[in-house]
């Protein structure tokens, strides 16, 4: 259970959902656990107190990941205390959902600024020390609906096919430096985000889930966990769907 032993983890909005889970799953393997989140300080605190029970080391680090100044002071404060990153894991993200004609300008910019900006912030902030080591492993969160579309989704859904798309190119630049870029697309997952959907369209949810259920954070952080360490040593440029087969 030690197979990332003597590496360092930063992953963005980590104090809750599907990024509490991997950074569990990280320290599980070994991982030493940089946590950052806007703000979120007592739900941090809460994920540093499970890892220190898995005898790992861990700290918090509040950030707005969609100033770059901010992205940069991160990974300086991370490299500072933790002398190093190995694996950069951008998880930060929001939704402002309404259908584009009702669509307002802040919640564009708000959404295309966390989940897009901040995403090229956190990977451009960790790409220099990255390629001074020679070593690198960079997961970025998409979604199945920036493959798919989904309606009262459009500044999310291009969000996410935006990620696709940088994940990609940051992959080819990077390849030679020996540093690996991969994104996850999880479909919908059980967080607090889908506990607030109406129960029947919760049903209809899982009725065109081939699997029929929702996915768990745990899910998510697996093969997140699996892109990072060495198993996945000749993957890279790839979008990997976890979705329970819904969008097969």
């Amino acid at each position: 259970m030690d197979s990332l032993k003597g590496k360092v983890a930063i992953v963005t909005g980590g104090a809750r959902g599907i990024g509490a889970a991997i950074a569990l799953k990280l320290a599980e393997q070994g991982a030493d656990l940089v946590i950052n989140d806007i703000s979120e300080p007592e739900a941090g605190i809460g994920v540093l107190a499970d890892i220190a029970k898995l005898g790992g080391r861990s700290m918090f680090i509040a950030a707005n990941i969609s100033k770059m100044e901010d992205a940069k002071r991160l990974v300086d404060e991370a490299i500072a205390s933790m002398g190093k990153i190995d694996i950069l894991v951008n998880n930060a993200g929001i939704t402002r959902d309404n259908l584009i004609m009702r669509m307002s300008e802040e919640e564009w910019d708000s959404v295309i600024a966390v989940n897009l900006k901040g995403t090229f912030n956190c990977l451009q902030a960790v790409t220099r020390p990255m390629l001074k080591q020679r070593s690198g492993v960079i997961v970025n969160l998409a979604s199945v609906v920036g493959i798919a579309g989904n309606p009262g989704q459009a500044n999310y859904s291009a969000s996410k096919a935006g990620v696709i798309g940088l994940t990609k190119t940051a992959a080819k630049e990077l390849a030679s430096r020996g540093i690996r870029v991969n994104a996850v697309a999880p479909g919908f997952i059980a967080t607090e985000m889908t506990k607030k959907l109406p129960a029947d369209y919760a049903d209809k949810l899982k009725a065109a889930i081939p699997l029929g259920f929702l996915g768990e954070p745990g899910n998510v952080a697996d093969v997140v966990v699996f892109l990072a360490g060495d198993g996945a040593a000749y993957v890279t440029g790839e979008v990997i769907k976890i979705d329970g087969g819904l969008f097969i």
